[in-house]
């Protein structure tokens, strides 16, 4: 490998940049290579393309990494980097998630020139985001609140809410603290209040299944702790077949030779939650996940489902 340039594809975003980098430099530090062993793969996915619409309604997380995996199958790149929320839980043939970074802030942040918390917006302030699930959470929090459709780049969403468009808005506290721009910060939303995306904070390293030289390359930058962690949260997503059309989150953390987990379900208006916590044995992270995301499936009924359009 160290023969040959190894190409990292991403998307082209500030952040999307930010992570490829990172991991550049963590494969770079690794394995003593320059720099310059690396070449930076920008490709353009549908769902930088599409920007007029809530994701929710034209395919949900596949927009992100579609062409990059495609890239990846036909040999145009070596490995992809993603962020963990971004990926979808079952992944094409030949592909696998082979390494994940060590995980930053999980928490969402809040931004606005108006209240310190969502708690202290005046009623009726209008929060932008494109998320269902910061959108459902809000909702549960302050049913005043108007929410409405907030698309664009980390960058974009800044200049929004600048310019007024909107008086609040959440953000991921680790794509913030990667760009250099947490002092955008208002507050950090505690996840016993808001319970984040799965995999949020996490980078993610795809690469093909039969690439044993790329692997062996990656394995050296792998985080065992953030693996275990997001294992049971993706299982956690993929027992609830859940997308960007499903308001989800879930949490899990290690403590005391432990993983627990914690997840939440909700109506996309915030009328109504489920809620499930589950604890055991790091080793059987998967496991809890999917043994999480059947009790509060069975919790929930196929009423609740039904209602989601699921």
């Amino acid at each position: 490998m160290t023969s040959k340039t190894i190409r990292i594809g991403t998307r082209g975003s500030a952040l999307a940049l930010a992570q490829a980098h990172e991991t550049r430099d963590r494969l770079s530090a690794a394995h003593g290579l320059s720099p310059d062993a690396f070449e930076i793969v920008v490709i353009k996915t549908s769902g930088d393309r599409i920007l007029d619409r809530p994701l929710a309604e034209v395919g949900g997380k596949g927009l992100f990494t579609k062409e990059i995996e495609d890239a990846l199958i036909d040999g145009s790149i070596d490995l992809a980097v993603h962020s963990s929320k971004d990926m979808p839980t079952a992944l094409p043939p030949g592909l696998v998630i082979s390494a994940f970074l060590p995980r930053e802030d999980v928490r969402d942040a809040f931004l606005s020139p108006k209240a310190k918390t969502i708690a202290e917006l005046p009623r009726g302030a209008v929060v932008g985001t494109s998320s269902l699930r910061r959108q459902a959470m809000v909702k549960r929090l302050r049913p005043d609140l108007e929410v409405v459709m907030y698309r664009g780049n980390v960058q974009s969403r800044l200049a929004k809410l600048a310019d007024g468009v909107v008086d609040a808005t959440l953000l991921a506290s680790a794509g913030l603290n990667r760009l250099g721009l947490g002092e955008h910060i208002t507050s950090l939303i505690e996840t016993e209040d808001f319970l984040p995306a799965v995999g949020q904070g996490a980078i993610c390293i795809e690469s093909r299944e039969a690439d044993d030289a790329t692997n062996a390359l990656i394995a050296a930058i792998h985080d065992p702790a953030t693996s275990d962690c997001l294992l049971a949260e993706r299982a956690f997503l993929a027992e609830l077949d859940g997308s960007c059309r499903t308001p989800i989150g879930g949490l899990a953390r290690l403590s005391g030779g432990r993983l627990d987990f914690k997840g939440i379900i909700l109506a996309t208006d915030g009328s109504a939650a489920h809620e499930v916590e589950r604890t055991g044995d790091p080793a059987d992270a998967a496991a809890i996940g999917t043994e999480a995301g059947k009790a509060l499936r069975a919790a929930a009924g196929p009423d609740f489902f039904a209602a989601l359009g699921l």
